[in-house]
């Protein structure tokens, strides 16, 4: 028998979009239901729709715009995704572990020697957000994090083909192996990391990131 994930609402509510796209085969660029008519429809509160559109925002499936409405961005990233059929997931997390330690040890690297002041502050504002806001676990401040990185590595080929890839990516994010908190033990490597980052140091921020990237491995290994 294989593990039932434990989801939390906002990613029900994200899957359940999603189904919505593709059933539907909505486009780029073409509007999905308002937020009121999502809520009735689905049976859930505006928190738990606010989290699952941020989480969707931040893999470039649908994007707000205030006062407009939500609209599809790209559904290839997910699309590819529900094409691969995997059935042992903690191999797959382990896969996809070294497939991203490749492209982010070279995104830290850059970010580090080629960051903007204002980058540096959002990577900051992150940080913030889920050691204060949400606490270590939090999906969408975690991945926003990771994102921003790779933005300030100031390199368009690797954010474009990170992006062509980050709905895969995106499993870190959402409860893998069933368990929200399972990465929890990575944070202070976050920090350690974004502090390399900040006195420019491209070696030092190679080292935290593996660091990072090992007590990841340690715990998918430990489930």
């Amino acid at each position: 028998m294989k593990k039932i994930n434990k989801l939390r609402m906002h990613e029900m509510v994200a899957d359940e979009l999603k189904t919505f796209i593709r059933e539907r085969g909505l486009k780029q660029g073409d509007k999905l239901p308002s937020a009121e008519a999502i809520m009735k429809l689905l049976g859930v509160g505006r928190s738990s729709l606010r989290e699952a559109l941020r989480y969707l925002e931040a893999t470039d499936v649908v994007e707000v715009v205030n006062g407009k409405g939500i609209y599809v961005k790209d559904t290839a990233h997910y699309q590819m995704s529900a094409k691969i059929q995997i059935e042992d997931e903690k191999s797959a997390l382990l896969q996809l572990m070294e497939v991203r330690r490749a492209l982010e040890v070279l995104a830290v690297q850059l970010a580090a020697q080629r960051a903007t002041q204002e980058q540096i502050e959002e990577m900051q504002d992150y940080l913030y957000e889920i050691e204060v806001t949400e606490g270590p676990g939090s999906s969408a401040a975690d991945m926003k994090f990771h994102q921003a990185i790779y933005k300030a590595a100031g390199n368009p080929i690797l954010q474009s083909l990170v992006e062509s890839v980050w709905e895969l990516f995106s499993v870190f994010w959402n409860a893998p192996l069933g368990r929200q908190e399972i990465f929890n033990d990575s944070f202070p490597f976050h920090k350690t990391l974004f502090d390399a980052i900040v006195e420019r140091n491209p070696t030092k921020a190679c080292e935290e990131l593996h660091k990072l990237m090992d007590s990841m491995e340690r715990s998918i290994r430990g489930v």
